[in-house]
C-alpha cells in the first residue's frame, strides 16, 4: 500500500513492514511474517519492480514477527540483511529472555496470534548470516538510512530516520496498535524487554524531522517525533 512518495506498507496494523523505493532500488525496513512474502510480491508488481531491485534489508530487531521473509531473501537472492550488532545472535538464533505480556483482552490477542499462524508466523526461519550496524550509521542503500539506536524493547532496538521518504520507522521502540489490547494511539509495546529503557531511548528520536512515525504494529501516524515521543511517555504514566 502506498502511504506517500517513495513509501509503501506490507502487511496491516497487526503486523507492518515497510518499502523505501527510490530511483536507485528499495530498501526494506523489517520482513514482516514469512507468509508476507505474497504482500511483497504483490507490492513490488504494483511498482513495476522485482526482487532484484531490493538492496537490502534493515532490521528494527530481532524478534520473530520482524523477521519473516529476510532470509528467504537473502539466501535465495543474496540480499543483505542488517541488523544492530546487539541483536545480531537474536537474529540469527531467536535467543531472548522471557518477559511478562502484561494487559491483555481475549479479543485483540487472538486476533494477533490468529494472524500471526495465518501468516506462518510459527515457521520463522532466522537470519544465519547478518550484517551488523550501530547507532549513527549512514547506511549505503536506497534513501540513506540513518541508524538511530532505541535500545528497551531489545538491546539492539533501532529506528531508522529516512529524511527521502520524511520518516522514521521505529519498529517496537512504540506502537500505534496495543496487539494484546487493541487500544490504538502512540503506547509502550508489549513484550519489551526492559520498559524503562525503552522510555528513556525516546528521546534519541524526539530531535528528528519527519511526519511520518511508522510502527511495526499499528497504523502509520502523522505527528512529529517529539510529539509522539511526549504522547507514549503520558500513556506509560497512567
Amino acid at each position: 500500500m502506498k502511504l506517500a512518495p517513495h513509501l509503501h506498507r506490507l502487511g496491516n496494523d497487526v503486523v507492518a513492514s515497510y518499502l523505501v523505493d527510490t530511483a536507485d532500488g528499495i530498501t526494506l525496513i523489517d520482513a514482516g511474517l514469512p507468509g508476507h512474502w505474497r504482500d511483497l510480491q504483490r507490492e513490488l508488481r504494483i511498482l513495476h519492480k522485482s526482487v532484484g531491485d531490493i538492496r537490502g534489508v534493515v532490521l528494527t530487531h530481532g524478534d520473530s514477527d520482524h523477521l519473516g521473509f529476510a532470509e528467504r531473501l537473502r539466501s535465495e537472492h543474496g540480499v543483505p540483511v542488517f541488523v544492530h550488532a546487539a541483536d545480531a545472535e537474536r537474529t540469527r538464533t531467536g535467543e531472548k529472555p522471557k518477559v511478562a505480556f502484561g494487559r491483555m483482552r481475549l479479543g485483540p490477542t487472538l486476533g494477533f496470534f490468529g494472524y500471526s499462524i495465518r501468516k506462518n508466523g510459527l515457521r520463522t526461519r532466522y537470519v544465519r548470516e547478518v550484517v551488523e550496524i550501530a547507532d549513527g550509521d549512514v547506511l549505503d542503500l536506497p534513501g540513506t538510512p540513518v541508524i538511530v539506536g532505541m535500545p528497551g524493547h531489545s538491546p539492539g532496538s533501532v529506528a531508522v530516520h529516512v529524511p527521502l521518504a520524511d520518516a522514521v520507522f521505529v519498529g517496537d521502540a512504540l506502537t500505534t496498535r496495543h496487539v494484546l489490547t487493541g487500544r490504538t494511539g502512540p503506547q509502550p509495546a508489549p513484550f519489551t524487554d526492559d520498559p524503562a529503557t525503552a522510555l528513556s531511548s525516546l528521546d534519541r528520536i524526539a530531535g528528528l524531522s519527519a511526519s511520518w512515525i511508522l510502527p511495526g504494529h499499528g497504523a502509520p501516524w502523522r505527528v512529529s517525533p517529539a510529539e509522539v515521543a511526549r504522547s507514549v511517555r503520558s500513556e506509560a504514566v497512567e
